[in-house]
């Protein structure tokens, strides 16, 4: 007998614990290497814990729902030993629920848990995998062939018809992640003085060089010419002139970053994650685009790694998105400011002495007035709007 004991991977400086999720094997059953045994919830993603080699899982030492630390031993598996149920000989035919059972067995957990959130048939997917097993790259790379169906929220799904007839109540955990985000969340308006400035800004320029050179920009890069890599931009021009606007307070101390990671909050199906654009200085507009592009489609999929999520100097959220006029965001500490961005919407202003209608954008910065002060804060939003008014500025950094 060989016994291999199945640990939790070593979590982030960060991340203290994390939750296990339901098993996708029981006791007795075969795992072969690198199949995944069962997801692991932290406050920042969902973890899949692949099989550490092919044997028996003979052992389950914590059950789901489980609050578990790093390197903690949660099962154990026999190298050596063999599923109590033998296989079927290549010469006995099989029924219909066989076939169907082979068929299961030949789609990886987490493959077959994508498969059922995209409405997709495994059966009809060409594995990749040991043994032609279809694996969740392959499903990934599949596209719908119905209608997509709902993911999994970031708390569970509630029957609205059900909970509105009557007077009921539906009492649902928190997930680890909707519980950190609500600890960070009051910890920020208890530690902070957070204040908000507000401004607009006229997005025609920028309208019209997307329109102008869109096409070439995409032929070009492979990718699209959204408004974010914009935003990131003036941001970035206007961190660099108001350097304590990138700051962060660490006790008595003011830390002045000479970097600029900058954090671009992304919905995803278990909340919001603000995963990071590091050094977004020194990133191109396609960089940028492509860069955030992938960001939304992994926070889809859960794949985003806890090092992309883990930092960050300076934050914006997109509210507009969404459709938000205006909002007044809060910090995502350590950092000490956050950019607020809205939809874009035709208004009338007045330009010389006439009202005109312009594609109007208002911006919110939210800032720890403990260190940056109005006049800062201010300064630094008219930054980011000459910026974008004349979106020239941003090329030659001026």
């Amino acid at each position: 007998m060989a016994i291999i004991d199945v640990k939790v991977p070593q979590l982030s400086e960060s991340v203290s614990e994390a939750t296990l999720l339901d098993w996708h094997k029981k006791e007795g059953e075969a795992v072969r290497r690198d199949e995944n045994l069962i997801d692991i919830e932290t406050d920042k993603v969902v973890l899949e814990l692949p099989a550490p080699a092919d044997g028996v899982l003979i052992k389950i030492l914590r059950k789901a729902k489980d609050a578990v630390g790093s390197g903690d031993v949660i099962a154990q598996i026999d190298t050596e030993a063999k599923a109590g149920a033998p296989s079927p000989s290549v010469s006995q035919p099989k029924d219909s629920s066989q076939e169907k059972k082979a068929t299961a067995a030949a789609v990886m957990p987490a493959a077959q848990k994508i498969a059922a959130e995209k409405g997709i048939d495994p059966s009809k997917i060409q594995g990749t995998g040991k043994d032609g097993r279809v694996t969740k790259g392959d499903v990934l790379g599949k596209k719908p062939e119905a209608p997509r169906a709902p993911l999994p929220q970031a708390m569970p799904p509630i029957n609205v018809d059900q909970l509105t007839k009557g007077r009921p109540e539906q009492r649902v955990p928190m997930s680890r992640l909707r519980q950190r985000v609500a600890e960070r969340l009051v910890m920020a308006q208890a530690t902070a003085a957070i204040l908000t400035t507000f401004n607009e800004v006229n997005m025609a320029p920028v309208m019209e060089m997307r329109k102008k050179y869109q096409e070439r920009f995409e032929k070009e890069h492979g990718t699209r010419l959204g408004f974010m890599s914009f935003f990131v931009k003036a941001a970035v021009h206007a961190l660099k002139r108001f350097p304590v606007v990138n700051a962060s307070i660490d006790g008595n101390d003011i830390v002045y970053h000479g970097y600029f990671d900058i954090g671009v909050a992304v919905g995803s199906p278990r909340g919001l994650v603000v995963p990071i654009l590091r050094d977004a200085d020194r990133m191109s507009f396609a960089e940028i685009e492509k860069t955030i592009g992938d960001f939304g489609k992994r926070a889809q999929d859960g794949k985003l790694g806890i090092e992309e999520l883990t930092g960050g100097t300076f934050s914006i959220s997109n509210g507009g998105v969404f459709g938000s006029m205006l909002s007044t965001p809060i910090l995502n500490p350590p950092q000490s400011a956050i950019l607020g961005v809205h939809a874009t919407k035709d208004r009338a202003v007045v330009e010389n002495g006439q009202v005109v209608v312009r594609p109007m954008n208002y911006l919110a910065l939210s800032y720890d007035h403990r260190i940056i002060d109005g006049r800062e804060a201010v300064l630094f939003l008219v930054s980011i709007k000459e910026a974008l008014e004349d979106p020239a500025r941003l090329i030659l950094e001026i």
